[in-house]
């Protein structure tokens, strides 16, 4: 008997998800529980199991194909005859009256549920008709754009972020009835106007890599950070020379205690001392009812680069953790990152975030915000250079730091002097010790 595996609702407003790798193919053989797919949503990437035990008999998406709650993505030919298929057509989810229910990954956000898992319903019966990513959505109400009569050129009639933001910037959008059809284009495999091979029409040789998975999660990421927030930089040096001495001589004690000491712990310390004192910076914008929410817990994001991109793993309660138990916790999320193990609950709800490459850190950058939060410090490597200090040319370990901060919540004003107390407290150790809590 055939069975029917229809995309779940995995998380409260996704209507959608990516399909980032098939664990089985066509002609397969399933045991339940088994991992069928990896799915990337807003939300999470999540593998779904198998419902039924039994032999894979056809998969309707691609690798890189946008998959709509309550499509079908497998048909399972069951072993035995214990379950029936779905009464829907190929493509459709049943009426929710009809349907069977399919079981949700155990790391999956909580969703409306029936006694077997999570409830497969209709997706287009209360849901707008138009295909798009909530974060598409989110940008059309900013923009003031009617996304029904955005024109699609994503996959499967999908409205990307760039066509909201095209539709908004053309002169004659407001006179656009109806959103546009457009012909299927036929394109090779180097791409358009490409030579099968890969040649391009100069005659060099190109590679194309589909943009998908981490690496197209970030890129939306960054370009809703980019056109949402305002961004300014401001970047301060600091003389980290006494902090230099107390981490040498701490290092021994650190070891004994199995924890490797770097400089990350009390920048992290010396951040949330900042964010106490300058609250505007440790907060986000509910665009929903347009009121600055300030948060009065301090979730520290680390951005670090794993094996699929940057990611940014989450401090939790960083102002009443020691600096060994901080040490402790970045190197243990850097290597969940690292392995490709960190849990959706390690991967978000950060309030703040630090960036930094350690030695690579090079000299500026101008970090962009991790949104929706208000501000970002990049943090730079330490270098020994010569400075002048009471008339005399030293040595001096000198480091810049710089802060990207959304103007539209935060002036200057407040990102310079936050960095101006992250950087006294980071020239003197003595009194980052005592403003701890």
């Amino acid at each position: 008997m055939a069975f029917d595996f229809y995309m779940p609702d995995i998380g409260e407003g996704v209507v959608e998800g990516e399909i980032v790798s098939w664990k089985v193919k066509e002609g397969d053989k399933v045991k339940l529980d088994q991992a069928l797919v990896e799915v990337m949503t807003d939300k999470a990437t999540v593998e779904l199991p198998s419902p039924r035990a039994g032999t894979v008999k056809k998969l309707y998406f691609k690798e890189g194909d946008i998959a709509p709650v309550g499509k079908i993505l497998v048909t399972i030919e069951e072993e035995g005859a214990a379950a029936s298929a779905g009464n829907g057509k190929h493509g459709e989810a049943p009426k929710p009256a009809a349907h069977a229910p399919v079981h949700a990954p155990v790391s999956a956000a909580p969703a409306a549920r029936s006694a077997g898992g999570i409830e497969v319903v209709d997706a287009t019966s209360t849901r707008e008709r138009v295909l798009a990513t909530p974060a598409t959505r989110r940008l059309a109400r900013q923009l003031g754009v009617e996304i029904g009569r955005v024109p699609a050129t994503g996959k499967h009639g999908r409205v990307t972020t760039d066509d909201v933001k095209n539709f908004k910037d053309a002169p004659s959008s407001s006179s656009s009835p109806q959103r546009a059809q457009h012909a299927p284009v036929s394109i090779g495999k180097g791409g358009p106007n490409l030579e099968p091979g890969g040649l391009s029409p100069t005659g060099g040789v190109e590679e194309r890599i589909p943009l998908r998975g981490i690496r197209k999660k970030i890129a939306e990421s960054m370009s809703r950070a980019v056109h949402t927030a305002a961004h300014f930089t401001y970047v301060e040096e600091v003389d980290m020379t006494e902090l230099v001495l107390v981490r040498e001589r701490a290092k021994a004690r650190a070891a004994e205690r199995g924890v490797k000491l770097n400089y990350l712990p009390f920048i992290v310390k010396a951040c949330v001392s900042g964010l106490k004192k300058w609250p505007q910076l440790n907060a986000s914008l509910d665009e929903s009812t347009q009121e600055i929410v300030r948060k009065k817990y301090y979730h520290i994001g680390i951005a670090a680069q794993g094996p699929q991109g940057l990611a940014v793993s989450v401090v939790r309660d960083a102002d009443k953790r020691s600096i060994f138990d901080l040490s402790r916790e970045i190197d243990r999320l850097g290597e969940a990152v690292r392995g490709g193990t960190a849990t959706r609950d390690e991967l978000t709800g950060s309030t703040f975030t630090i960036s930094s490459l350690g030695k690579l850190g090079g000299v500026l950058a101008t970090p962009i915000i991790n949104f929706p939060e208000v501000a970002i410090v990049g943090v730079h490597k330490i270098e020994e250079k010569p400075a002048v200090r009471n008339g005399q040319i030293v040595a001096r370990h000198l480091m810049n730091l710089s802060i990207s901060v959304d103007h539209r919540l935060a002036d200057g004003w407040d990102g310079a002097m936050f960095l101006q107390d992250v950087k006294t407290l980071l020239e003197d150790p003595t009194t980052m010790f005592m403003e701890m809590v």
